[in-house]
């Protein structure tokens, strides 16, 4: 780890490197993602802690010891591995992964973590696009329903053209799909799904 001030009367924090991680350090990082087990049903997940080699999760499905597990992390993207333990709420996932996917993985953990340590914004770490079809109607929580456009999504947000704006952190409906309000931008709002979309349904052609 390296030492980096924040401001000059601040306290040093720690800050991560890949080489770090690369070790198998395990950090703190929540992520929503998606998994499949062998019955290839797809349930959502959030992520407790992460290492290259491994990975704890909080989800509703628990799978056999053992069992293979295809995972869609925000982040990260897709990745392999089979059902090392039981834990409480969930379980931890033994990654099959070569080593320049692990390499890839923890320099993103170690963005992530640094990023929160030090504060820094989110950023756009996560694949994009903007889909054929960019009318969508958002359903607010006072079941008002006003028309916005879509300037580009992610798995697990989207940036709407709109004159509304809802308060930070309402509820609100953006199609079908569930979210929270998380930014404003001139024009605009950045919408968190509830859940992300799962990958297969992730292309040009989606429809909210």
């Amino acid at each position: 780890m390296i030492e980096v001030a924040t401001s000059p009367d601040a306290k040093p924090v720690r800050v991560i490197r890949p080489s770090d991680l690369r070790r198998h350090q395990r950090v703190k990082v929540s992520m929503l993602g998606r998994y499949m087990l062998s019955d290839r049903r797809e349930y959502p997940c959030q992520t407790v802690d992460m290492s290259p080699g491994g990975v704890r999760l909080i989800c509703a499905v628990i799978g056999d010891l053992d069992e293979r597990v295809v995972l869609y992390l925000e982040h990260v993207g897709r990745i392999e591995g089979t059902i090392a333990r039981h834990t409480t709420g969930g379980f931890a996932v033994h990654l099959n992964a070569t080593q320049r996917k692990r390499d890839k993985i923890a320099s993103q953990l170690t963005w992530i973590a640094n990023r929160e340590m030090l504060g820094l914004p989110e950023g756009r770490t996560h694949e994009r696009l903007t889909p054929h079809q960019t009318g969508v109607v958002l359903r607010l929580e006072s079941g008002r329903e006003v028309q916005a456009r879509i300037i580009d999504v992610s798995m697990s947000g989207i940036a709407l053209s709109t004159g509304t704006t809802p308060p930070l952190g309402a509820s609100l409906m953006v199609g079908r799909t569930p979210g929270r309000v998380i930014r404003y931008f001139e024009g605009g709002i950045g919408v968190q799904f509830m859940l992300p979309i799962s990958p297969d349904l992730f292309h040009e052609g989606l429809i909210f």
